[in-house]
């Protein structure tokens, strides 16, 4: 268990809010654009001030450089999918956890859809992976998705707290679940486990603003970070906007406005308002 908290320390840095970029898409959807090369996507991101990125075991490798005890952190994903398949929404295991120290890895992550045909066999996979977890001390966050096929249900808040219980209840350390819309539903959410929640980036959004006027209301209502990918990596300047996601997550969101939260410099005002 020591191993585990000193590893989530290096995640959650002095208590504050932890900012995750999960870069796994590849293997789901391949070369999508902001990772043609990803070794400046993980430069542009760390040096906007994230405290992790999530990535496969192949691309681990390829980007140690900007991994850093104290400042990026590596989480790598065990589980995989891609659009080319009948049943995209089936997670399979593709690493182990031991492989995922090998490679210097801080924490692992594990995805699970609920609510289709496959749901059994991901939860089944879910609690062996935390299982290797605790004899390893590793840290899992768990992607816990509700893929039933009802309107809206991806972010209803029941079936959304139910998600977050799930992942607690089978061992994994952090969740990542969808924002439910509004800080007084997703409130309870979070009040609902004992494990840190962190809000998912969803599609691409319309605007910078919607985006960290998300992350400020998820703050509120609790959330303990993001794990946010697409809404960072494809933005024009990806480590500004990391930048200005760092301050929202660093600062008390119920005594400020998004607005005051932007850093002040007028490049920033120029690109994103």
């Amino acid at each position: 268990m020591k191993g585990k908290e000193i590893r989530l320390k290096r995640l959650f840095k002095q208590s504050r809010r932890v900012f995750i970029v999960p870069m796994d898409h590849g293997v789901t959807m391949g070369p999508m654009p902001g990772l043609e090369d990803i070794r400046q996507a993980v430069k542009s991101v760390a040096e906007g001030g994230a405290d992790a990125v999530i990535l496969h075991k192949g691309l681990a490798r390829r980007i140690t450089e900007f991994i850093n005890p104290g400042g990026c952190e590596l989480i790598v994903h065990l589980s995989a999918s891609t659009a080319l398949s009948p049943d995209s929404t089936r997670k399979e295991p593709v690493c182990s956890v031991e492989h995922a120290i090998r490679l210097g890895a801080t924490a692992v992550s594990a995805h699970v859809n609920l609510g289709g045909k496959f749901e059994a066999r991901m939860l089944r996979d879910l609690g062996r992976i935390s299982e290797e977890c605790e004899v390893w001390g590793m840290p899992l966050l768990a992607m816990m998705y509700v893929r039933d096929g009802t309107p809206g249900g991806e972010y209803d808040p029941a079936r959304i707290c139910h998600a977050a219980r799930i992942a607690e209840e089978l061992g994994a350390d952090i969740v990542k679940v969808n924002y439910t819309g509004s800080p007084e539903t997703f409130a309870g959410v979070t009040g609902s486990v004992n494990i840190p929640v962190v809000i998912a980036g969803g599609p691409k959004m319309n605007s910078t603003a919607e985006l960290l006027a998300m992350i400020s209301d998820a703050a509120k209502a609790g959330a303990r970070g993001v794990a946010i990918g697409r809404n960072v990596f494809q933005d024009r300047n990806p480590a500004l906007l990391a930048g200005a996601i760092r301050q929202v997550l660093d600062h008390n969101p119920a005594k400020h406005t998004v607005g005051e939260l932007i850093p002040l410099k007028a490049k920033v005002k120029q690109i994103y308002f």
